[in-house]
């Protein structure tokens, strides 16, 4: 597994949830970093993005103002905060790297991303 995520769980509308994506033996600090989610039945799709330096960063609009990605390149982590979670944010979470090195710019497109998680279940009640 390239990359793992953690963080998880069941948590009543409202409620704040944080991601963390780790990636054990490897470094993708010189890479953007990106999440994206899958609900039961439909199709991935795109949440937030980060690039390598950090100083830029891509929301999905279903999303702004309620998540915020950050890294950190020292432990090769990087997070997604979820606040204010909705129903609709019910999904599995996957986090990913992008194919290649430097861009300033973090992509939408799962297509970019070429190293991926293994993916962690937000549940949230109503």
């Amino acid at each position: 597994v390239q990359l793992q995520a953690f963080g998880g769980g069941l948590v009543q509308a409202g409620g704040s949830l944080r991601l963390s994506c780790e990636a054990p033996g490897q470094t993708f600090s010189n890479n953007a970093r990106a999440w994206f989610r899958q609900a039961p039945g439909k199709d991935r799709q795109f949440v937030a993005a980060i690039s390598y330096s950090g100083s830029n960063t891509n929301y999905a609009d279903s999303v702004k103002g309620r998540f915020a990605i950050s890294r950190d390149n020292g432990k090769n982590t990087v997070y997604l905060q979820m606040n204010n979670l909705k129903p609709e944010d019910t999904a599995v979470y996957y986090c990913a790297a992008d194919r290649i090195a430097y861009r300033t710019t973090p992509k939408l497109h799962f297509s970019f991303y070429g190293y991926w998680g293994q993916g962690t279940l937000v549940t949230v009640s109503s």
